[in-house]
């Protein structure tokens, strides 16, 4: 009985190890635009973490209201990523509407469309020369009837704020893109697939930007030109990666490949 038992264990673990190994060496199949991929993933001056180094009492006094951070192997989310690969998607949800918003600061344009003609025909590379109110963006206007099955599978990072809960906001877009500098409340920021770079300001140091424009010409056209005092705080993370924002920090993101990406709200 224990050399049965023992070989299950043994199977369970290789399995295990084959399932993370092929994770890691693929991206769910959202590569057909890898060759529009940033390769500038900027410098990272956001204190990291793994979940053996950071206790809760310890996020809650140095990150939690003062400043960002990022967190590295917190939460196993591995079955959550199969289930975000593009054809399991695609099988679960193709038919479905999903809503994108225009990549500006206030998004006041909404677009309804089935999930399969976002992929097919909208999920593109950003164009330098397109503004936000004309790019369409998925991500945060997610029906929780109808994805309440993804979402189950998904394991949100545990330190949580007192007297919050968390609210989740699914998003998949393509190189290049990104949403322009904006605040609200405190949350996490987790990549699924790709890799996404976020630049930060604390809430009493306002960027300088046209809320029109994209992220993508705001790193071409003003982000070179900052002076020492008015560079951003950032980092580019990567799957596995969880990046917490306080409340009210600025923030904007470039998607440097096409990403699948989810946010925690805390609220």
């Amino acid at each position: 009985m224990e050399y049965k038992f023992g070989i299950q264990v043994f199977l369970l673990l290789f399995w295990r190890s084959a399932l993370d190994a092929l994770v890691s060496e693929n991206d769910g199949g959202w590569s057909s635009n890898s060759e529009n991929s940033l390769t500038d993933e900027g410098p990272c001056n956001i204190d990291i973490w793994d979940k053996a180094s950071l206790s809760h009492r310890q996020f809650i006094q140095q990150y939690a209201y003062s400043k960002p951070v990022i967190l590295k192997g917190f939460s196993d989310n591995t079955k959550f990523q199969f289930l975000c690969s593009k054809s399991s998607l695609l099988q679960q949800y193709g038919e479905r509407m999903v809503r994108l918003s225009t990549a500006n600061t206030y998004s006041y344009r909404k677009v309804d469309v089935r999930f399969e003609e976002f992929v097919d025909l909208l999920l593109r590379p950003q164009s330098l020369d397109t503004l936000g109110s004309d790019t369409l963006y998925f991500f945060g206007d997610n029906n929780f009837t109808e994805w309440h099955s993804l979402f189950e599978n998904y394991k949100a990072p545990r330190y949580m704020l007192p007297h919050t809960t968390g609210a989740y906001s699914f998003g998949i877009a393509g190189p290049g893109t990104g949403v322009p500098f904006h605040w609200h409340g405190p949350g996490y920021s987790e990549v699924i697939y790709g890799r996404k770079r976020w630049f930060l300001y604390p809430p009493d140091k306002a960027p300088h930007f046209h809320p029109n424009y994209t992220t993508l010409s705001w790193v071409k056209d003003t982000y070179p030109y900052l002076l020492e005092e008015e560079k951003p705080i950032e980092c580019t993370i990567r799957p596995g990666e969880v990046l917490y924002f306080p409340d009210r920090w600025w923030h904007a993101t470039l998607n440097l490949d096409t990403s699948v990406f989810i946010s925690t709200f805390l609220g």
